[in-house]
């Protein structure tokens, strides 16, 4: 059984790796879907962390149907990130209709070579996930991050198992969508996936004691001092879920 957790920070990244996690996917801006980390965070990460880090490669928050200069910019990221060694990387490119971008998701899994690839959750918004699924499998991405089209495994479970049992040794199949301590080892024995994605972050408050009320660098309804992050602790009790329920032995 694989655990992964998702970070945005190098504080983060460390307590992941303290509670137990097999890998870590690296973003900035986890509150809009993840987009790509500065240079600066992945080689701090990288240097700090001896489990796999997969860095994510998204230009922007918002859907997943890219143009050309966006598609550009990708691949530059891509090319720095394998300079910067990290161990994989997360994308993925959906066309106008929802279906999976095989030619251009296949043309940025070979330059990322030989770093592995992870197809993020665009494919929840795929029209058809039987489609779907052999279209990304068809990218010669290594693995595929999905809650079944739903916005939490629970309600999917049925359906990520159909592509678990689809996808076989073509494409490993990672699931994610609130997984948390008291679901997973559920999920894991109803859908027979052996990688689990989560976040588990938690909200504290800033240590900053001035604060401009008349002031707003985003949203309005935005806490700015609030602060996101992971603990060591939350990701022991996931990882103790996940391996002793008893389809851990059983598979």
């Amino acid at each position: 059984m694989t655990l992964e957790i998702c970070v945005d920070s190098l504080e983060s990244a460390k307590a992941a790796e303290e509670g137990g996690a097999q890998r870590v996917e690296l973003c900035s801006a986890l509150s809009e879907g993840g987009i790509t980390p500065s240079a600066g965070l992945m080689r701090a990460v990288q240097e700090s962390l001896s489990i796999p880090v997969y860095a994510m490669i998204r230009p922007r928050a918002g859907d997943f149907f890219y143009t050309q200069e966006e598609f550009r910019i990708m691949s530059s990221d891509i090319e720095q990130a394998k300079a910067i060694g990290v161990d994989g990387l997360v994308l993925g490119l959906l066309h106008k209709d929802g279906r999976v971008d095989v030619d251009r998701t296949r043309e940025l899994v070979e330059l990322a070579r030989p770093l592995g690839v992870t197809f993020h959750r665009a494919i929840d918004w795929a029209p058809r996930l039987e489609d779907a699924i052999e279209d990304v499998i068809a990218t010669g991405a290594e693995r595929v991050l999905t809650s079944g089209g739903m916005q939490t495994a629970v309600q999917a479970m049925d359906r990520i198992a159909g592509m678990v049992a689809r996808s076989g040794s073509r494409v490993r199949v990672m699931v994610c969508g609130r997984i948390r301590r008291d679901n997973i080892a559920e999920v894991a024995q109803k859908t027979g996936a052996t990688e689990f994605h989560a976040s588990l972050r938690r909200k504290t408050a800033s240590p900053v004691t001035y604060r401009n009320p008349g002031l707003h660098l985003g949203d309005a309804a935005v806490d700015e001092f609030a602060l996101y992050g992971v603990t060591a602790e939350d990701v022991r009790a996931l990882g103790r879920a996940l391996n002793d329920q008893p389809s851990s032995s059983a598979k």
